[in-house]
């Protein structure tokens, strides 16, 4: 089994992961591209010591990028997590 630190690579801090974490106690995480998410839960409970109640992941596609040339270059595919935890549980990301 990989390890928790393989698998979540950083927690997202967005005005949209702000506001899910305050109003609906979920949290989001950039995580490894081959996790599923039966992985991810494991890796959050171990990490925080949390319970979680739920995993839902998106592929999020990477930007085309140009740079005064013709052809273009191309970001990083990467998978993201949302991570709903138990009622009465929270994590404090400072």
């Amino acid at each position: 089994m990989k390890e928790a630190h393989d698998i979540i690579r950083r927690v997202l801090v967005t005005e949209k992961a702000s506001l899910l974490s305050e109003k609906f106690n979920k949290y989001v995480f950039r995580v490894s591209t081959d996790a599923n998410k039966i992985e991810i839960k494991h890796a959050v409970e171990t990490l925080f010591k949390k319970k979680v109640a739920l995993v839902n992941t998106m592929q999020i596609a990477g930007k085309k990028k140009r740079e005064r040339r013709a052809d273009f270059g191309r970001r990083a595919h990467w998978k993201k997590a949302i991570v709903t935890l138990a009622p009465g549980e929270k994590i404090d990301i400072a």
